[in-house]
């Protein structure tokens, strides 16, 4: 049930992208900053945990997720350093997530031959 569960939620959250993408004229980048201020949000009302518990990775994968490990970085700062944890909680926590994205994007150029588009 795991499995089916963290499907549809995660489908759905693409899906809701996809209509914002579609059906009014934000940006893509719009939309992915909107999901990650949502997994902020929701993360720092407390809503988020009981939803990913429910979803497993299909809310924890999503940009959402992302929002919620920012949101979760800067409040262990806070609590451990005062008002400097603000600037530096969501380097800390989303430090792993960005390091795992460039160097992977960095290995599949080296393995794929891009070209520029003309």
């Amino acid at each position: 049930m795991d499995y089916i569960n963290a499907f549809w939620v995660g489908g759905l959250i693409c899906a809701l992208a996809q209509i914002l993408l579609e059906k009014t004229k934000m940006m893509p980048g719009r939309i992915m900053v909107l999901l990650v201020v949502s997994g902020a949000i929701l993360g720092f009302l407390g809503i988020y945990e009981p939803f990913q518990e429910f979803a497993g990775a299909g809310a924890s994968v999503p940009l959402l997720g992302f929002g919620n490990v920012l949101m979760k970085g800067v409040r262990e700062a806070v609590d451990e350093n005062g008002f400097i944890g603000l600037f530096m909680g969501g380097f800390k926590s989303g430090a792993v997530g960005t390091s795992a994205a460039l160097i992977f994007g960095y290995l599949a150029s080296l393995v794929f031959s891009s070209k520029m588009r003309k």
